[in-house]
């Protein structure tokens, strides 16, 4: 008998299982000088992405900032998708801005201004090659408001999921308490999880993450880091209208380090 099927069937049952379960709630949210802002192509992305946000928030106390960048394609769900996204970002402790009533998509000019209002010091955005069209039309938003900004300077993640990408620099320990958060937070986004359960399938992404970074970031033929779940980002600075390229020191955040710190002492320019 093979000694891998029970723990094959395992992750099965555990998955079919977790359909039926439910979570409501909203954490305080704790308005601070230091700012994060997550530009989501679609309610859900923030989710998806959040792990850096949410150890953020919780070990050095940063506020984090949803920016909805659309509200899907379908118009007759936008209002749904609007408050199912409220209520994940409450969840997990994060502010929603929604700087226009008739949720329509941002545009650069409303990008700016929100880079305006709240000054941020990082900025998450997916990556060129993210695939869906939304992720990648989303990242040429972001840098062209970004490119009509003078003086503006900021640490840039950019972020994956549908399309992985080459070049990942920092992969981000996950503790199974953080993958526990944001799967429920996901599944708050009700109308979208009701047609396609993906937020029960998020923990083995980031386990498969895990394999990816171990040699996308950690270095081709090295040692694995010991993680259970990860999730793999780039990390640069934009400055004089341009990104400019990081050395990042520690490339593997585990669960002893201290964000902040990693992302803000320990690059160089």
């Amino acid at each position: 008998m093979n000694p891998y099927l029970k723990f094959v069937q395992e992750i099965q049952q555990s998955v079919e299982s977790a359909r039926s379960l439910s979570v409501s709630g909203k954490t305080e949210v704790h308005p601070s000088p230091s700012k994060a802002l997550i530009f989501a192509p679609h309610p859900d992305d923030e989710c998806i992405i959040g792990l850096l946000p949410l150890r953020l928030m919780r070990e050095a106390g940063m506020q984090i900032i949803n920016i909805p960048v659309t509200f899907g394609s379908n118009t007759d769900r936008r209002s749904g998708r609007a408050d199912e996204l409220n209520h994940a970002c409450a969840y997990l402790g994060w502010e929603v801005y929604q700087q226009r009533s008739d949720l329509n998509n941002l545009e650069v000019e409303d990008v700016i201004a929100v880079l305006e209002k709240f000054s941020p010091e990082i900025i998450f955005f997916p990556h060129v090659e993210d695939w869906n069209s939304r992720h990648i039309s989303t990242h040429h938003l972001i840098v062209k408001a970004l490119s009509k900004m003078k003086d503006f300077s900021c640490t840039v993640i950019e972020t994956e999921f549908w399309g992985a990408m080459d070049t990942p620099n920092l992969m981000v320990e996950a503790s199974a308490e953080l993958v526990a958060d944001l799967v429920a937070a996901l599944s708050l986004h009700t109308g979208e999880v009701a047609r396609n359960p993906y937020h029960l399938l998020l923990p083995a992404w980031m386990q498969d993450n895990v394999r990816r970074g171990g040699e996308l970031v950690g270095g081709q033929g090295g040692a694995a880091p010991e993680y259970s779940f990860a999730t793999l980002y780039r990390l640069r600075r934009w400055e004089n209208g341009k990104f400019n390229e990081t050395t990042v020191n520690h490339k593997l955040l585990s669960l002893n380090d201290p964000p902040f710190a990693s992302l803000t002492e320990r690059i160089s320019l």
